[in-house]
């Protein structure tokens, strides 16, 4: 079932589930863009191929909020706003260990698309993003996380890079037992509607699964 939280003729908010890819990667499965243009498809009869624009990405283990955009007018407005910085998102995350109760990282990330890896490296581009601790459970905190910028695996990269590695980090945390599933979620997006300049805002709850579930 797709979790549609907002549609009009321009574009549409959608949760993106879990270990599912925002679009066709190697592994061939179904991808959500596909999942959502099959579903315009049949919501309004439409023949041949459906137009919805990929205005940004969440790693395929990651589930949370997207937009997408109905109209090519939409994806360029809407584009427009991720280059400028416009869009707001926010994560809530999983990490080991103590972390202090605000923090800013930031760091330069260069990606290897052979092995799908991103590393700090100096010759990489800037990433930046800031955080703030709510609560903390034995050896883990729970953080919300503010990107500024928007690089291939950031979250995951720099909170590891720190010493703070994402719970269930199947490529940058040594200690996640195969299969854990990452404690990554996209839980607020707002944006500026790209035709009626509305201020747009989603937010979502904790996911009610483990290791979310230690912070009633």
């Amino acid at each position: 079932m797709i979790n549609i939280l907002y549609e009009d003729n321009h574009l549409l908010v959608a949760i993106k589930p879990i270990n599912v890819p925002v679009q066709e990667d190697q592994s061939k499965d179904l991808s959500f863009l596909d999942m959502l243009k099959q579903y315009l498809k049949e919501k309004y009869q439409k023949p041949g191929n459906v137009y919805l624009g990929l205005v940004h990405r969440l790693d395929r283990p990651v589930g949370g909020l997207m937009v997408f955009a109905k109209t090519s007018k939409a994806m360029e407005r809407l584009s427009k706003q991720v280059r400028e910085h416009q869009i707001e998102k926010k994560y809530y995350a999983v990490v080991l260990g103590n972390i202090n109760k605000k923090g800013n990282f930031i760091d330069r990330l260069l990606k290897d698309e052979r092995k799908n890896m991103v590393y700090v490296n100096p010759k990489g581009k800037e990433a930046r993003l800031s955080y703030e601790k709510i609560d903390q459970k034995k050896e883990y905190s729970l953080v919300s996380v503010s990107l500024e910028t928007g690089r291939s695996h950031q979250i995951r990269v720099q909170f590891s890079s720190h010493g703070y590695p994402l719970y269930g980090d199947q490529k940058y945390n040594k200690k996640a037992k195969v299969g854990q599933q990452i404690a990554l979620y996209s839980y607020f997006l707002s944006f500026l509607h790209p035709v009626t300049k509305e201020k747009l805002t989603f937010s979502l709850n904790l996911p009610n699964r483990y290791p979310f579930s230690l912070f009633p």
